[in-house]
Order: C-alpha cells, then sequence, then structure tokens
C-alpha cells in the first residue's frame, strides 16, 4: 500500500476510533475479499433452468422488450425478419463478438452489416449478452473489445441475442459469473444492466421510452 493511501485510510480509522488495522482484521479483511460472500437471493427464480427461461422471457416482455424463442440456425432470419416487421432498415452494426460470428449471416443477402462500436448515424445494433437475469427480464452487458459500450447506447432500436444457458436466477449469479470468467482483478471497464427499453417518468409522471438510450429492444432467447 503506497504511503499516502495508508496515511488517508489511517486518518479515516482514527475518526471512527478503531485504530490501527490489526494482523487479525486485516487477515479477515483479505479472507473477505478473497471470498466475497454471496449475498440474498430472491426466491421466485430459484427455478430449474427452463423455468428461469420462461419466467426471463415473461417479465423481458412485461417491461416493454419483445422476445423470440428461435434455434440457433434461425438467429439471422430472425433479425431480418424483425427489421422488416418493424419497417427498419436492412442495415445493423454489430458486435465484433465471435459468439454473433458464430451465426450463418451470409444466408441473408439483404442485410448489410458493419462491424465495430456504435456510431450516431447508427439506427439498430445487434449485440450478444453476457447473462440474462431471470428474477427481472435483465440483459447483463460486459464491454470489451468484442462488446463496445456504445452499441448499448446509441442506435434507437437494439437487438439482443442471448443464449438460454446464459440465463440465470439473480444478479447474484451474475457476479459469481463476471468473477469467474475475468477473475479480481480483471473484471471488464463497465458491466451495464439493461431491464427493457430506455425510459423516464421525469416529465409529468408520463413514461416516455428512448429518453436515454434505445426507444426498442428485441431479444432473441436462442436454444443451443
Amino acid at each position: 500500500m503506497s504511503s499516502d493511501r495508508s496515511q488517508i485510510l489511517n486518518g479515516i480509522r482514527r475518526s471512527l476510533q478503531r485504530g490501527e488495522l490489526s494482523g487479525a482484521a486485516r487477515q479477515a479483511v483479505e479472507s473477505r475479499l478473497a471470498t466475497p460472500p454471496r449475498g440474498p437471493s430472491v426466491a421466485r427464480a430459484q427455478l430449474p433452468q427452463a423455468e428461469k427461461v420462461a419466467l426471463f422471457c415473461q417479465w423481458a416482455e412485461t417491461l416493454n422488450a419483445t422476445v423470440a424463442r428461435v434455434g440457433s440456425a434461425e438467429v439471422p432470419g430472425e433479425v431480418t425478419a424483425y427489421l422488416m416487421r418493424n419497417n427498419l432498415p436492412a442495415s445493423v452494426a454489430m458486435a465484433p463478438s465471435p459468439l454473433l460470428e458464430g451465426y450463418d449471416w451470409s444466408s441473408q443477402q439483404m442485410l448489410s452489416i458493419r462491424r465495430g462500436r456504435g456510431e450516431g448515424s447508427d439506427q439498430v445494433s445487434v449485440t450478444g449478452a453476457f447473462a440474462g437475469i431471470a428474477e427481472t427480464g435483465t440483459v447483463v452487458m460486459a464491454s470489451g473489445p468484442d462488446h463496445p459500450v456504445s452499441l448499448n447506447l446509441l442506435p434507437d432500436t437494439h437487438v439482443v441475442v442471448l443464449r438460454e444457458a446464459d440465463i440465470v436466477g439473480g444478479y447474484e449469479d451474475v457476479w459469481g459469473r463476471l468473477r469467474a470468467r475475468y477473475g479480481k482483478d480483471r473484471m471488464p471497464r463497465t458491466v451495464n444492466t439493461i431491464t427493457g427499453p430506455s425510459r423516464t417518468g421525469d416529465i409529468e409522471q408520463a413514461m416516455e421510452l428512448g429518453a436515454h438510450g434505445p426507444r426498442r429492444m428485441h431479444i432473441l432467447v436462442v436454444h443451443e
């Protein structure tokens, strides 16, 4: 620990009348950091996996997202069909993700794909998701070279490809998965939890979609 940091922390301890950090107290802190305790879990999401998937879809739709349950081979076709159903341009900004590259996008000859981060002119983005949370219908996005954060925020329409196997019961399951995948010292710079399209009720308590991000969210729940 740097001397400056140590001085600041010791000052905080003195103000709390705790004194210097003893060997036993330091060991207790280090043990807690090494094996973080699990927080409480919501009972409604403690279900078999198939029921977690169904609960996730139910909550996502309740919160103004649309959901399509598809097989792996159907993913590119469903993206194109969704754009057609909503009179959207057949042009998307896609995350450069190995997960997404595993689908046969070449089968959609009318679909134009640009891979990379989001830009102000993009109307539709397509991304994967780190996880889905059954208890609230939330999708979790971990930033990185394969998932620029701007794709979650800039386009008016966000299409999310989420594997059934990545749907978990609650938030505590997500933190465990993040620690397991990235390690305690290598967490993503940004973890976004997104529940339905962007919205606000600040103005006259009238709900307005698209206030701070996409006004439409379409989630493809993929059985693989």
